[in-house]
């Protein structure tokens, strides 16, 4: 059976996830097995893929109350699976990018030591 290609990610979506990731303390950009992911001391903030189904997908972490919501919310976000606080959403035409800026900052505080994460403004609550 012959195998399905993953598509490639469209390199403006690489640089919109970039302009915000790379602009964090220390953050690293690098191919990964598949996609391009961003990476704190080690640990991965983000990372957006196509899947053999076509579709683009970014993931990232969360806190534990955006883990159960994201879980709730349905298309186009979801939960990986394969970790606890592992959260993402379905990228297209369609994407609010203001709102993938949030949830990449999110996920770098959750991923970098909490030094880095404290010289990152973000809104109270």
């Amino acid at each position: 059976m012959a195998r399905v290609q993953r598509p490639e990610v469209p390199l403006a979506w690489v640089r919109r996830i970039g302009e915000v990731l790379l602009a964090l303390p220390e953050v690293e950009q690098e191919a990964a097995w598949t996609g391009v992911r961003w990476r704190v001391r080690g640990r991965t903030v983000a990372h957006v893929f196509g899947g053999e189904d076509q579709l683009f997908r970014v993931t990232f972490r969360g806190e534990p109350d955006e883990v159960a919501a994201f879980r709730h919310l349905g298309d186009p976000y979801f939960c990986t699976g394969w970790s606890s606080d592992g959260i993402g959403l379905v990228v297209d035409g369609q994407t609010d990018w203001e709102e993938v800026a949030e949830l990449l900052t999110d996920s770098y505080c959750v991923q970098a030591p909490q030094q880095l994460a404290d010289q990152v403004p973000r809104p109270p609550g």
